[in-house]
C-alpha cells in the first residue's frame, strides 16, 4: 500500500484534469503546463500510488478500474482543500481559481452563460468553465462546483438552493396555427402533431393545469402523432419551423412569443410549475464562488420577471 508521504498531492490535480477533459493536450492548455510535464506528472502520480490509472493508445486516453476509483477520490480531496480554503479566507478575499458550472444546454445558453459574462466583469480573476448537457453529471467524478437542474431534483446527498422557477407553455408557429387551426381545449390537441421530447419519462402524454374561479383543473392528453427530439433547443426549433406544437419552457420561448414567432395557444393552461435549483457537493461553507454564481443567476433571474 502507497504512503501518503510518498504521494505528491498537487499531481491528484493534474490527474482530475487529465481525466475530465479527457486527454494530456486538452489538460494540459487547461492547466497552463506542456503536454509533455503533464504525462511526466501522471507516470510519476503513477509510480508513487503504485498503480497504473490510465490507458493510453495511440487513438484514446482511457482509464482503468483502479483509476477510476482514484479519480472519484481525488476530486473529493480537492474539493475539500477548495472548501477549507474558503473557509478560512473569508468573504472578503477576491474570488480566484477555476469555478466549474453544469448546466442544461438550452437554461445555459440563455442564462447560465449571460450570468457567467456578468461575473467575469465582477470578477476579472476568476476563471469560468460552462459544461452545456442534457445528461447527468456526476459533480464530484466531474469536478464540477455547481450544476444548475430544472424540476424535480433527485434524492442524493448534494445541497441545493432554489434560483428560480419555470413553467411550459403550449406554443405554435403562426404557420402551423393558420395550416392546421386553433384549438379551443387542450382535449383537441390530441388530433395535431407535437414535438416531443424523447428524454421525458411520458415523452406522448402532456399532463397540464389552470386554476379557474379558485379551483385547481388538471387534463391530461396522450398523442400518437409526435415528433420525437433528444433536446429542448432541438423541440424549440422544430416548433419553429411549423413541424408541430411543443410544451416548451417558458424562459426559452417568451421571447418568441413576444415577437410573433411562437403563438401560446392556451394563455390558461401550463404544466406544473418546477423548481430551478444550484446543486453543489455537501460542505458546511460552500464556496464564496459558489454563493457569487447563485447571486448573480438570481439578479438575471429576476430582472426577467420584472
Amino acid at each position: 500500500m502507497a504512503d501518503l508521504r510518498d504521494v505528491n498531492l498537487n499531481r491528484l490535480a493534474v490527474f482530475v484534469a487529465v481525466v475530465g477533459a479527457g486527454s494530456l493536450t486538452a489538460a494540459a492548455a487547461r492547466l497552463g503546463l506542456t503536454k509533455t510535464m503533464v504525462s511526466t506528472h501522471i507516470q510519476r502520480l503513477e509510480k508513487e500510488v503504485g498503480a497504473s490509472l490510465l490507458v493510453r493508445t495511440t487513438r484514446r486516453l482511457g482509464v482503468t478500474e483502479s483509476g477510476r476509483a482514484f479519480y472519484e477520490a481525488s476530486g473529493k480531496i480537492l474539493h475539500a482543500a477548495e472548501e477549507a480554503l474558503a473557509a478560512v479566507s473569508g468573504d472578503s478575499a477576491p474570488l480566484r481559481g477555476l469555478l466549474r458550472v453544469s448546466a442544461p444546454i438550452d437554461y445555459g445558453s440563455l442564462v447560465v452563460a449571460p450570468a457567467l459574462v456578468d461575473m467575469r466583469r465582477l470578477y476579472p480573476e476568476l476563471e469560468l468553465e460552462l459544461v452545456c448537457t442534457d445528461s447527468y453529471v456526476d459533480l464530484i467524478a466531474e469536478g464540477i462546483d455547481v450544476a444548475i437542474r430544472l424540476g424535480q431534483l433527485a434524492d442524493s446527498g448534494l445541497r441545493a438552493v432554489t434560483i428560480g422557477g419555470f413553467v411550459k407553455w403550449v406554443v405554435a408557429s403562426p404557420d402551423f396555427v393558420e395550416r392546421w387551426g386553433k384549438p379551443r381545449t387542450p382535449a383537441r390537441l390530441a388530433a395535431l402533431p407535437l414535438i416531443a421530447l424523447s428524454v421525458l419519462p411520458h415523452p406522448l402524454t402532456l399532463d397540464l393545469q389552470r386554476t379557474k374561479s379558485g379551483k385547481l383543473e388538471k387534463q391530461s392528453v396522450r398523442f400518437e402523432n409526435a415528433l420525437l427530439v433528444n433536446t429542448a433547443d432541438a423541440a424549440r426549433a422544430a416548433t419553429l419551423a411549423g413541424g408541430g406544437f411543443g410544451l416548451l419552457t417558458d424562459f426559452s420561448v417568451q421571447d418568441d412569443v413576444a415577437a410573433g414567432r411562437l403563438v401560446r395557444l392556451f394563455s390558461d393552461w401550463a404544466d406544473k410549475p418546477k423548481g430551478i435549483h444550484a446543486v453543489f457537493p455537501p460542505s458546511r461553507y460552500p464556496s464564496a464562488k459558489v454563493r457569487s454564481l447563485v447571486d448573480v443567476i438570481r439578479s438575471r433571474v429576476d430582472a426577467t420577471a420584472r
